[in-house]
C-alpha cells in the first residue's frame, strides 16, 4: 500500500497537472473565437469563387485552355495534407490522418505523392516511406493562418502541377470547422479545376449570363491561380478553427478527469490517514494494558 507522502505528492503531480489542462482550454478558446471569426468570413467568397469559376469553365468548352483547367489522366496524384504543428487536440490530427490514408487506400496502385502542411501530418507519412514533395512547417502554430503563406504554397502546387505533367490530379485533405464538438476531414480536388456540370440559375430558373470585359486567357489566366490560393487559405482557417475546437474539448476533458481523479486519491489517503491513526490508537492502548 502506497505511503501517506507517496499519496500527497501524487495529489500534488495531478493538481498541477489539471492547472496546466485548464490553461491550455482558456487559451484554445481565446484562440477559437478569432479563428472562427477568420473561417466564418473567409467561407462565402471561397465558395462563390469556386462557383463562378466552375460555371464559367463549363460554359467556355474549347474556346480556352489551361493547364489548371483541362482534365489528365488518373495515375498519378499529388496530396496536400493540412494538419497540426501540435498535439494535445484529441483526435484532430488521427483523424484527418486516417482520412488520408483511407483515400490512398481506396485508390490502389495509384501513384501518390504529398506536400505536407504542419508537423504532425509530415512525421506520420514521413516514418511510413511516403514520397513528400515539400513540407510547411510552423505557419499555424500561434493558432492563426496567414495569407501569403496560402499563397506560397499556392505557387509550390501550381508550379509543380504544371511543370511535372505526369500529374493527373491534386486533392487538398483538411478537417472542416462546424462546431466546437465536431469537426470532419474533407477531401477536395484541387487541380484541375473541376468544371460546373450545370450553369448556374437565377430564381426564375433562366440561366445566369456573364459579361466578360476582358479576353477569357486574361480572366481565367488570373482568376485561376487566385482560385487555388483561396482554396488552401480556407483550408488552413478551417484546421486552424478544427484544431482549437478540439484541443479546447480535449482540455476540459483532461481536466475533469483530473478532477475526478483528485477526489479518487484524496479519499484514499483518508483512509491511509485513518488507518494509521488507528493504529496508533490501538498500540498505545496495548501498551497501557500491558503496562498495567
Amino acid at each position: 500500500m502506497a505511503s501517506l507522502l507517496d499519496m500527497r505528492r501524487r495529489i500534488k503531480s495531478v493538481k498541477n497537472t489539471q492547472q496546466i489542462t485548464k490553461a491550455m482550454k482558456m487559451v484554445a478558446a481565446a484562440k477559437l473565437k478569432r479563428a472562427q471569426d477568420r473561417v466564418t468570413a473567409a467561407r462565402p467568397f471561397a465558395k462563390k469563387m469556386s462557383e463562378i469559376l466552375g460555371n464559367l469553365s463549363a460554359r467556355i468548352g474549347d474556346e480556352f485552355s489551361s493547364p489548371l483547367l483541362d482534365p489528365r489522366g488518373d495515375e498519378k496524384y499529388l496530396i496536400v495534407l493540412v494538419s497540426a504543428d501540435k498535439g494535445l487536440a484529441g483526435a484532430f490530427n488521427a483523424n484527418v490522418i486516417k482520412a488520408t490514408q483511407a483515400f490512398v487506400g481506396e485508390h490502389p496502385g495509384k501513384t501518390v505523392e504529398m506536400i505536407a502542411v504542419g508537423r504532425k501530418g509530415r512525421d506520420f507519412f514521413k516514418r511510413r516511406q511516403m514520397t513528400l514533395v515539400e513540407e510547411y512547417i510552423g505557419l499555424t502554430g500561434m493558432g492563426t493562418a496567414k495569407h501569403e503563406d496560402a499563397a506560397e504554397i499556392a505557387r509550390k502546387i501550381i508550379g509543380l502541377f504544371t511543370e511535372d505533367t505526369t500529374i493527373d490530379k491534386v486533392f487538398l485533405v483538411f478537417t472542416e470547422f462546424r462546431t466546437v464538438l465536431s469537426q470532419k476531414p474533407v477531401i477536395e480536388q484541387l487541380l484541375p479545376i473541376p468544371r460546373s456540370e450545370s450553369g448556374e440559375t437565377e430564381a426564375g430558373g433562366a440561366q445566369a449570363e456573364y459579361i466578360y470585359e476582358q479576353p477569357p486567357a486574361e480572366i481565367f489566366g488570373k482568376l485561376l491561380p487566385k482560385q487555388v490560393e483561396t482554396q488552401i487559405y480556407r483550408a488552413m482557417l478551417e484546421s486552424v478553427a478544427s484544431e482549437q475546437g478540439s484541443r479546447m474539448t480535449a482540455m476540459d476533458s483532461a481536466s475533469k478527469n483530473a478532477g475526478e481523479l483528485i477526489d479518487t486519491l484524496t479519499l484514499n489517503m483518508n483512509r491511509i490517514r485513518q488507518a494509521a491513526i488507528t493504529k496508533e490508537i490501538i498500540e498505545v492502548v496495548s501498551g497501557a494494558a500491558a503496562a498495567g
